[in-house]
């Protein structure tokens, strides 16, 4: 997914000292590739002076990112969207849970950090291998919502059926968001995140993934 941020923290729940030195490391080198890539393209912006940039050295922003195109990819969106899915009401459909936790998460990252949205997708369609490496991000995003629905319906997350919904469903967004920047990037892309949600709603997520002997 395209977001990059975490829920807030609580007394309970903030990061030890060391974590978020981790994260503060992990954005400061996003910060600095992506106001360096704005500045003078995706090509000519290398590892080193991201490092320079950020601070770090070169062996750090690899740590971190082990090739160049996760510093722009790479988020830590995944485990939010899976705990908002696991607080949605027990009986909605699973349909309405999902359109509620993407369209909010859209919405949230367009509003937070709207310039990196805009650069992200503008890469996603200029450079085959950040869009490469967002299909692979796919995937393993597929897996966790995979998980998500096997609880809510009490199907196997490896069922043809699951598995279909899953990863149509995220592909269906990508190439939405390839679409909005395709058109330069001029409609509301939350309009169109739910627009292709009505479409997909009408073909493929009309697949049964009821509870068992629902």
């Amino acid at each position: 997914m395209t977001a990059s941020r975490t829920s807030p923290s609580t007394p309970d729940t903030r990061p030890g000292l060391r974590e978020r030195k981790k994260i503060k490391t992990r954005l400061e080198i996003r910060r600095a590739t992506f106001r360096l890539v704005a500045e003078q393209g995706w090509d000519a912006t290398t590892v080193e002076q991201i490092a320079a940039a950020a601070e770090v050295s070169p062996s750090t922003v690899i740590r971190y990112f082990p090739v160049k195109e996760d510093i722009v990819l790479a988020d830590e969106y995944d485990p939010v969207m899976e705990d908002a899915l696991r607080t949605r009401p027990a009986g909605e459909p699973l349909f309405e849970s999902v359109r509620a936790v993407v369209t909010a998460a859209m919405r949230r990252s367009l509003d937070e950090a709207p310039e990196e949205v805009l650069l992200r997708t503008r890469l996603m369609l200029e450079v085959p291998a950040v869009r490469a490496r967002m299909v692979e991000n796919v995937n393993v995003t597929s897996r966790m919502l995979c998980r998500v629905i096997a609880e809510r319906t009490g199907r196997d997350a490896g069922e043809l059926e699951v598995r279909i919904f899953a990863t149509g469903l995220l592909a269906a967004v990508l190439e939405t968001t390839l679409y909005w920047a395709e058109r330069g990037q001029r409609d509301d892309l939350v309009e169109l995140i739910d627009r292709m949600l009505r479409t997909f709603e009408g073909g493929v997520g009309r697949i049964d993934v009821r509870v068992h002997g629902g």
